[in-house]
């Protein structure tokens, strides 16, 4: 997934109205958006398979206070530290209600590489970190090739039939498998809070839920699924 930036200048900025979610537990929310033509964009199942040279972005919120780290693994194998970043805005201080677009309104991923499934990989922190999270091996070498994703997507056919999209559930927002966590104090202390945590669709959003309020970082990913 290639990042494509318009002209003009990029910056952490909320976008919509601040909305109350559900109180108690730690909620996280994000919605998958495709740009649909005319400047418009429409918000997609978090599962469908995309094409390539589609335009995309997320919408971000949570119900609590805290700070947001986004790094890519394109299915080419290489790691790329999405937000936050040079490009898309340094601020990356996400308030509780509050929408955000990653990366902004100014902005778009376009989708590109070899067909499979890239991973996006989500940290937040209800604190600021004193450094930018060092969690994969690329991060130590902009660019570096790692072993990439080699699962293809393929289409459900029930859903397919159903309403002609190509939808596959290995796509969307999961849990880390626990062999796939990368190897660093971060990611130790982030393995054991994401234990808890419960995955849930809710409309067009995918929903994290932690059922009692966070006291570390937690990690999750979003599969992306194309052509």
């Amino acid at each position: 997934m290639k990042r494509v930036l318009a002209l003009a200048a990029l910056g952490a900025a909320a976008w919509g109205q601040t909305r109350v979610l559900n109180e108690g537990a730690h909620r996280m929310e994000i919605v998958l958006e495709r740009a649909a033509g005319g400047g418009a964009w429409r918000a997609v199942d978090p599962s469908l398979v995309l094409a390539a040279n589609d335009r995309i972005r997320f919408r971000f919120r949570t119900n609590f206070e805290g700070y947001l780290y986004v790094t890519n693994q394109g299915t080419s194998g290489r790691y790329q530290q999405l937000f936050p970043s040079a490009e898309a805005g340094g601020d990356n201080h996400v308030r509780a209600g509050q929408e955000y677009l990653l990366p902004t309104a100014k902005a778009d991923f376009r989708v590109s590489g070899p067909p499979g499934m890239d991973i996006v990989y989500w940290l937040v922190s209800p604190a600021r970190m004193a450094d930018l999270p060092r969690l994969f091996p690329g991060d130590a070498s902009p660019g570096q090739p790692m072993k990439p994703p080699t699962l293809l997507p393929r289409c459900d056919d029930a859903v397919l039939q159903a309403r002609g999209d190509c939808v596959d559930h290995a796509a969307g927002l999961k849990l880390i498998p626990r062999d796939a966590l990368p190897q660093s104090p971060l990611s130790d202390a982030a393995g054991r809070a994401q234990r808890d945590l419960v995955f849930l669709r809710e409309q067009d959003a995918a929903v994290v839920s932690a059922p009692a309020p966070l006291t570390g970082p937690v990690i999750y990913q979003f599969v992306l699924a194309h052509r």
